[in-house]
């Protein structure tokens, strides 16, 4: 029988498409796909945050030593605890504790593949048929993609971009529903800089135990706090409200590729085993892969011994580099933005496109940046606000200089004429 007549019995899920277009990657493939490949100038990467690649932003040698000293200790080369090694757990608790009102224990610690894997788990074990999840806009999208595969019902509330990208607080109370089982807070925020405040997350908790659902606190980006607002981790409010807090090394001590995160539970109630939560989270993760070892097995090391000089020069490199943002973003017409960044790597500013020629959209003007000046920027579609960018200042400083003065030749050369 010839293979044209065979019936085959499989087909490609095509949720996974619908999910895999809602991502970063996804748009920014679509805008470096436009770069000139006669350009001679070096492309200047302002679209996602990895700073890693830059000499500015390298890791702390404590970090470097640790991996190495966890490989030649031949001590890691098994498998480990689906809930991760012991020790990693228990200097992760370690770790987190010093900011939080009481002593975190090594059982409220999940170790994971980064936090994208953290953040897998979490929807997967809250998706049941009915519910919804409160994500916010704009946003991190890996939460819209990951829901869209989960069959999770997505409801957008609004950050206020004049009230420095609070959460709109009575938005949430319209949307919320008795099916509603969590919100997703970004703290600090990617994508758009800010750092919240203590009393407005107070609101928050209160505003989630109220209405009944769970908090998931995206913290990727936590203590990168370089302005007047410090950084708070959500589990301080855990009393109030049961938390699940998203953390890991990839962006304060700039290792991405390392793809080691962690879940922290904050629930002093009781309330996450009363109703299975966690017990689902241990049986999920024990079908799924686990992280590095080496990596684990360097994380006491590099959470005890990183010196606080490292920590410093992150943020005043991020400090300085938003500066520059500040100071040349203003000078250019056609972009506008409500505040400065407080925290993260990266600035939201919108466009206003009556000022331009032949740019409709913020996909098309991120498209022919990249190909009449080799600069790559993340459309705002991408994370929920049309017509905005997010840029991203975590490079070098000669770097953004220069991206940010081919911004500037870009729009005065498509600016429309009286």
């Amino acid at each position: 029988m010839g293979e044209e007549s065979t019936m085959w019995n499989f087909e490609g899920d095509k949720h996974l498409n619908k999910a895999s277009a809602c991502t970063i990657r996804s748009f920014l493939t679509t805008v470096k796909e436009n770069l000139n490949q006669n350009d001679d100038r070096p492309v200047i990467p302002l679209g996602h945050g990895d700073p890693s690649g830059f000499p500015s932003f390298r890791t702390a040698q404590v970090a470097e030593d640790a991996v190495v000293d966890a490989v030649r200790s031949a001590k890691f080369n098994s498998y480990s605890s689906s809930l991760g090694i012991i020790d990693a757990r228990r200097a992760i608790a370690e770790y987190l504790s010093h900011d939080h009102p009481y002593d975190i224990s090594p059982e409220d610690v999940f170790v994971t593949v980064g936090a994208r894997q953290a953040i897998d788990v979490l929807i997967t074990v809250l998706a049941r048929p009915g519910a919804n999840i409160l994500l916010p806009r704009p946003g991190y999208p890996l939460y819209e993609a990951r829901a869209v595969f989960s069959h999770l019902e997505i409801r957008h509330f609004d950050l206020l971009p004049e009230k420095a990208w609070e959460v709109d607080l009575n938005g949430l109370e319209t949307l919320a529903d008795d099916r509603t089982v969590a919100m997703v807070l970004v703290n600090p925020g990617n994508p758009c800089g800010n750092v919240y405040t203590h009393e407005h997350l107070q609101k928050i908790a209160e505003t989630a135990k109220k209405l009944g659902f769970l908090i998931i606190s995206d913290e990727a980006y936590g203590y990168l706090a370089f302005g007047s607002t410090p950084f708070v981790p959500m589990a301080r409010f855990g009393s109030i409200v049961p938390v699940f807090t998203i953390g890991s090394l990839s962006k304060r001590w700039m290792v991405p590729g390392w793809r080691i995160g962690w879940v922290l539970t904050s629930d002093p109630n009781g309330i996450l085993q009363k109703h299975k939560i966690t017990e689902c989270i241990k049986s999920y993760i024990d079908i799924s892969a686990d992280p590095s070892t080496i990596i684990q097995g360097a994380l006491p090391q590099i959470l005890k011994k990183t010196p606080e000089s490292f920590h410093s020069k992150t943020l005043n490199l991020l400090r300085e580099a938003a500066d520059m943002c500040h100071a040349r973003l203003k000078k250019i017409p056609c972009i506008t933005y409500p505040s400065r960044p407080q925290g993260s790597m990266f600035f939201m500013v919108k466009l206003n496109l009556l000022l331009l020629k032949d740019i409709n959209d913020d996909v098309e003007f991120c498209i022919k940046l990249a190909r009449e000046e080799s600069v790559i920027a993340l459309p705002g579609a991408a994370v929920g606000l049309k017509n905005w960018l997010r840029i991203t200042f975590a490079v070098e400083l000669s770097s953004l200089e220069a991206g940010l003065e081919r911004i500037k030749d870009f729009t005065l050369r498509h600016a429309k004429t009286e």
